[in-house]
């Protein structure tokens, strides 16, 4: 029984029509009623009745109906299993954090890793912190990069590192001359978004009870680079992780002002959905991650 085969039969049961089923797997309907005769030739069965109103299954359809869903299901789970090795057959590591994370930490981090285990292979994916406890519990990925208050359920998490956010301002910016302060004193001043957390109204949750207004935003800048330079052709001030903010500063004539706001500091999380079933390079990963 091939799985081609297969597959036409289940869409003809389901759909109660050879015409749709074979609309379905992208076949002529003359192709697609071959094929289940030539299954039902090959098991010595009768599969299906076919009738003016379509076709229904035999009873010994029926059954196979039954087993060819679960053949095809566990062929779909044995095909996502193999897409976590790469072609030389070593496991890929599924690594997704976000982004100030990858922007920040990642690129030294893995660097050294590669060092200490050349035949690893790491596939990284940038996604939100919120996002990152489920993917890594619904098995999307093997380790996750997240910061928030505490650490999330359903994984398990524990301290990587920590970051701050800094407000960036041009050269000559009244608030230039600052070494530090908090959100509230510059709120007389127009902003850039993109805001910890991702929305404005998601940062005002967080920020709020330490600012006595809300925010004037000018424009949403989801790109770094381009937050900064538009930072300093004076469109207005931005809230940045400071290790990001800092490789700008110099460059585009920037300064960056930590933010003395409890908020501004961060807890970094690294999670995995069961740490002892980890394969032996994500579990080297992992180690290596808490190591730094």
């Amino acid at each position: 029984m091939d799985l081609s085969s297969l597959e036409i039969l289940i869409a003809a049961i389901e759909e109660k029509s050879l015409s749709r089923a074979a609309e379905r797997v992208h076949l002529v309907t003359s192709a697609a009623s071959k094929r289940i005769s030539e299954l039902e030739r090959r098991l010595g069965t009768t599969l299906l009745r076919r009738h003016g109103r379509g076709v229904e299954p035999t009873p010994a359809g029926a059954m196979l109906y039954q087993q060819a869903k679960a053949i095809l299901r566990n062929v779909a789970q044995a095909r996502q299993s193999l897409a976590a090795f790469a072609s030389s057959g070593v496991p890929n590591i599924r690594l997704v954090a976000n982004s100030s994370t990858v922007l920040q930490f990642l690129p030294a981090d893995i660097s050294a890793f590669a060092r200490k285990v050349p035949a690893a292979r790491v596939d990284l994916v940038e996604a939100f912190s919120y996002d990152v406890p489920r993917m890594v519990a619904d098995g999307q990925a093997d380790i996750g990069i997240y910061h928030a208050e505490h650490p999330s359920s359903g994984v398990v998490s524990m301290p990587y590192r920590t970051d701050r956010l800094g407000l960036v301002v041009p050269v000559g910016h009244p608030l230039s001359q600052r070494t530090s302060l908090r959100l509230d004193e510059a709120l007389d001043y127009d902003f850039l978004g993109n805001f910890p957390r991702h929305s404005l109204d998601e940062f005002l949750t967080l920020a709020g009870a330490t600012i006595s207004r809300p925010l004037r935003v000018r424009a949403q800048v989801s790109n770094p680079e381009a937050r900064c330079a538009m930072v300093r052709e004076g469109m207005g001030l931005a809230i940045m992780p400071e290790g990001i903010a800092r490789n700008y500063e110099a460059r585009l004539g920037l300064v960056v002002l930590p933010l003395t706001d409890a908020w501004a500091a961060r807890q970094l999380y690294v999670c995995a959905r069961d740490v002892d079933a980890l394969s032996p390079q994500a579990g080297a990963l992992l180690a290596h991650l808490l190591a730094v």
